[in-house]
């Protein structure tokens, strides 16, 4: 009798970015429609900046996003541009109606499950969005350690 060999789990390095709105149940509550609508608006201009960052729309969750990228690179210059595009959207905007994302970046290993990712690099990720500020973005030391002196942008 031949015993079954278990499947091989697909694994890859990835710059994985994990995003979502600050204070999204708050501004539910102000405005449900609006909130939507301003919501897929962003998501559009979002679209299009990680697009051309080389980046990949892994899943929504919610008022979130998880991103997968190539190169942590340009991970990190997509989630700066992303940054700049919604502080020039929330331009005009009342300060308690603002929508700002708060973005995690980090470098390391995935699982592969279809098209979805998984992992402690997915977890990673998603805890340093978790202690970004509203319009930050918090990147993890490993994807520091890449793109120390090829970003322009200062880390604090």
């Amino acid at each position: 009798m031949e015993q079954e060999q278990p499947v091989r789990v697909g694994r890859r390095l990835s710059a994985i970015v994990a995003a979502d709105v600050a204070g999204y149940s708050r501004l539910m509550g102000l405005d449900e429609v609006g909130t939507v609508r301003t919501l897929r608006e962003h998501r559009a201009v979002i679209d299009v900046i990680v697009a051309r960052h080389g980046g990949r729309l892994v899943k929504t969750i919610g008022d979130g996003v998880l991103l997968e990228f190539p190169s942590v690179v340009d991970a990190v210059e997509c989630a700066v541009a992303v940054q700049a595009a919604m502080a020039q959207r929330n331009e005009g905007v009342p300060v308690d109606r603002r929508m700002l994302f708060r973005i995690g970046v980090n470098l390391g290993d995935i699982l592969i499950d279809g098209d979805d990712i998984l992992g402690d690099g997915v977890n990673v990720a998603a805890r340093l969005e978790g202690i970004a500020e509203p319009g930050g973005i918090c990147i993890s030391s490993s994807a520091y350690e890449q793109v120390r002196g090829k970003v322009t942008v200062e880390f604090t």
